[in-house]
């Protein structure tokens, strides 16, 4: 039987996936449409990408419904089909995985606007957003709730409630930080510092403190930033940085940091104590596969022969940190 993934993240740390929009876009998805949509009219293309990913290694596969709340949906003229979106990609991800044991992240992106009084939205509709959204993902069987690519405690801080209510068995709040022009600090869009960040969802009943995405946080900041959660709160941490920065070439967006460069992070962001290492916006499963071999390398290091005086054999026991 499947452990907990709050009771699997204290045995190893745990891989993660890639992106999943610029993947899409690469399957065909035109530029400005709903990807989301695309759990019911193109399920195969969605499983096909995460099935890329499971057999690469990912331990953890969120769903392709970064855009599946109500007010995201609208947009696109699929706002009476939330639920329906929502609980197909927790079946897609399933299918992906397959016999193997994995887990399901039910993702939760932002609404996309702003909440009064800066914006036109009301918390109520956000906060009714997201209920609706966690709580098909929650039915459908996710293993976990991540609201990621947050900028502001308040946004945050209703999907956190969302979640919970909704009776996610692990909730993870997730920060996009933005490295500033002088490239000395970096915080949200709405000026959330880690340690802010980190306190705030602490207190507020995450279960696991993550950052993904944002601008300049490459793997060394990403670094930072779970040194950052650690020096304020006590959860376990996930980190998925981007595949380095964004360059249009040829009129198309392109990430330009490879597999082999970005794996150099790995094995740093573990020891800084993340507990989950994944990837964002440009990443593919060729960067999450070189992941999984820097992990079990990784992991066998930790693990050294020991003799035991006399007996004339050897032991393996864990090195330690």
């Amino acid at each position: 039987m499947k452990k907990p993934l709050l009771e699997a993240i204290r045995e190893r740390p745990l891989l993660g996936d890639g992106a999943m929009g610029t993947q899409l876009m690469i399957a065909g998805l035109a530029q400005g449409n709903c990807g989301e949509e695309w759990n019911l009219t193109h399920p195969d293309r969605v499983l096909a990408i995460q099935q890329r990913y499971a057999e690469a290694g990912s331990d953890c596969i969120l769903t392709n419904t970064f855009g599946g709340s109500r007010i995201m949906l609208n947009r696109h003229g699929n706002a009476d089909r939330v639920v329906e979106i929502n609980q197909a990609a927790v079946a897609i991800v399933h299918e992906a995985f397959g016999s193997r044991d994995g887990y399901v992240i039910g993702d939760i992106g932002p609404f996309g606007g702003l909440m009064e009084p800066y914006g036109d939205f009301s918390q109520a509709q956000v906060r009714d957003a997201f209920n609706e959204q966690a709580k098909a993902l929650v039915e459908a069987g996710a293993d976990a709730i991540i609201i990621e690519t947050q900028t502001s405690l308040e946004e945050l801080l209703l999907g956190i409630q969302a979640a919970k209510e909704a009776g996610a068995p692990c909730v993870i709040g997730s920060m996009a930080y933005d490295v500033t022009l002088d490239g000395s600090n970096f915080r949200t869009m709405m000026g959330v510092d880690p340690e802010r960040a980190a306190e705030f969802m602490q207190e507020n009943g995450a279960d696991i403190l993550a950052l993904n995405c944002g601008t300049g946080m490459d793997m060394h900041r990403a670094r930072q930033a779970v040194e950052r959660y650690r020096t304020t709160a006590n959860l376990p941490i996930m980190a998925q940085p981007n595949a380095g920065q964004p360059k249009l070439v040829d009129m198309k967006v392109v990430y330009d940091e490879t597999p082999e460069q970005m794996v150099a992070g790995v094995v740093p962001l573990v020891e800084a104590g993340a507990n989950i290492v994944g990837a964002c916006c440009g990443s593919t499963p060729d960067h999450i596969r070189a992941f999984r071999k820097a992990l079990d390398d990784f992991a066998a290091r930790q693990v050294q022969p020991r003799s035991h005086g006399g007996h004339g054999a050897d032991s393996r026991v864990p090195a330690g940190r």
